[in-house]
């Protein structure tokens, strides 16, 4: 449907926050019916750009122009009104309300009232799109998954009738199906004329769904590319300014230790007991959708979720965590798959948040001792490769990638025995997933069990040396990831029941 009229453009935008440049002289225009691929490593000035375009911030200078006439939003609501709808990464719908209230909200209406019926079937056709068709529209947003939460904020966005919609990372927190489901709806809009802005870190559906790629780095722009001229090498080389010779590090030595044994659990998301085992210095990888049992068993070791009966045995003692900090008395580090709600205080600083969980290591008197303090985060900010002069700064202030390093070295001070992750990599652009997974294996290396859990199964392959597949809460099967092909893995995330031949080397 693209008829290269050009309806957005963007000329010479620069964005300063105090001394830091985010955006500098950076051009983006965007064609009728397109979709527009932005790309850049975390920090490159991806999320600021949108964010000029949805109102939330102001440029400090340069031009944006809507079907060339210039415009200048001074807030949400008046970029809403050029026909602009913006669907943020860090989920910005409210937990209290329901899910048919945070679709309908700061929508423009009609009608003063609205009476539940009138909600649900406002919303249905919304929800149907995202493929949330089950799911009951009274339900408060707090009580659906991270996923289910961001396929509500896509729905909101696609009640609103935009031009022009920005996704920012939509798929970043969703299983390969509900992927398919994003995707298809992406499509769709894009038949029917409407324009896309589409940022991403899932290199794959740029050439699946993009028509032109415009590049970030440092905050600033590069010429647009169409997509029929790349390849995932060129790509890669474009947005890295550099070539990315391995994703993933080498394999260490076969372990062989049990630390973590599960014998017949039983928890909340589990249909069926469930048995596993994991040693030092292995990476054991949980593969599955949304509700198929990977997480549930992270959550049940890690104390947030009730054990319901099984046992569990942490270095051959029996153990039954209560709670998360139950757990991590225990050397059981969680570091879960919603960074902002619980895996950082993004208000506190750097320092404070990656000796939070070691506190008492930092602490004399029941005081905390500065020095303590900046040696411990030193050490962890340095393992990370964390910025050490920044430890004063806010930790909601560093890139997406740079959270997600403090959420993970923060559990290092408490040297634990068991590392357990949701989404190592969830919103992370491909330069920070490769740095991450480096030091997840030098610390399977060290001695130390890790057991994550991933939608990704690009992730699950290549960071795990065992793979452990799960559907509607049961355990599918366990083998060496280098036994797994990835059609294998594929149908057992998704229809374990259907025959194969040969999909296990």
């Amino acid at each position: 449907m693209i008829n290269g009229k050009t309806i957005l453009s963007m000329l010479g935008i620069e964005k300063r926050y105090g001394s830091v440049t985010a955006l500098q002289g950076v051009d983006f225009s965007l064609r009728q019916g397109e979709v527009m691929a932005l790309l850049g490593e975390n920090g490159a000035g991806k999320s600021t750009l949108v964010k000029l375009l949805a109102g939330l911030e102001r440029p400090d200078s340069g031009t944006v122009a809507i079907d060339g006439q210039p415009v200048r939003f001074r807030s949400p609501h008046q970029s809403l009104h050029a026909g602009i709808a913006y669907a943020s990464q860090e989920l910005s719908t409210i937990g209290a309300l329901s899910v048919a209230e945070n679709i309908c909200l700061g929508g423009d209406s009609k009608s003063p009232i609205w009476t539940t019926r009138k909600l649900r079937d406002r919303v249905k056709p919304y929800l149907e799109a995202v493929g949330l068709r089950d799911i009951d529209s009274r339900t408060p947003v707090d009580q659906l998954s991270v996923a289910q939460r961001q396929l509500v904020e896509i729905a909101r966005l696609l009640s609103r009738n935009a031009r022009i919609l920005i996704l920012d990372e939509p798929t970043a927190a969703l299983s390969d199906v509900e992927i398919e489901k994003v995707k298809d709806v992406v499509k769709a809009l894009a038949r029917e004329g409407r324009s896309i802005i589409y940022v991403t870190h899932r290199l794959g559906e740029v050439f699946e769904l993009a028509d032109r790629v415009t590049i970030l780095r440092n905050g600033q722009s590069f010429e647009p590319i169409d997509v029929e001229h790349l390849d995932i090498d060129v790509l890669i080389e474009r947005l890295l300014g550099r070539r990315l010779e391995q994703m993933f590090p080498t394999r260490g030595a076969s372990p062989n230790e049990v630390v973590l044994e599960i014998e017949n659990l039983l928890a909340p998301g589990l249909t069926t007991p469930t048995s596993l085992k994991l040693r030092k210095g292995e990476i054991l990888g949980l593969a599955g959708h949304l509700g198929s049992g990977a997480n549930a068993i992270i959550r049940a070791v890690a104390g947030v979720a009730p054990q319901y009966s099984g046992t569990i045995h942490l270095s051959g003692d029996a153990f039954s965590p209560r709670s998360v900090h139950d757990a991590m008395n225990r050397g059981i580090a969680y570091c879960s798959d919603d960074r902002k709600r619980d895996g950082i205080f993004a208000v506190r600083r750097i320092a404070e948040n990656l000796s939070a969980p070691a506190i008492d290591r930092v602490t004399v008197g029941g005081l905390i001792s500065a020095r303590r303090e900046t040696e411990l985060a030193g050490r962890l900010a340095a393992f990370f490769d964390i910025d050490g002069g920044r430890l004063d700064s806010q930790a909601g202030k560093l890139s997406g990638g740079n959270q997600q390093k403090v959420a993970l070295g923060k559990w290092l001070g408490i040297e634990p025995s068991v590392l357990l992750v949701e989404e190592p990599t969830r919103g992370v652009d491909i330069g920070a997933r490769a740095e991450i997974y480096r030091h997840l294996r030098t610390l399977a290396d060290h001695g130390l069990a890790i057991m994550f859990a991933s939608f990704d199964n690009q992730e699950i392959l290549g960071l795990s040396d065992t793979v452990a597949t799960f559907f509607r809460g049961r355990l599918v099967r366990v083998a060496p990831s280098d036994r797994v092909k990835p059609e294998a893995l594929l149908r057992d995330v998704t229809h374990p029941e259907a025959p194969s031949v040969g999909d296990v080397a």
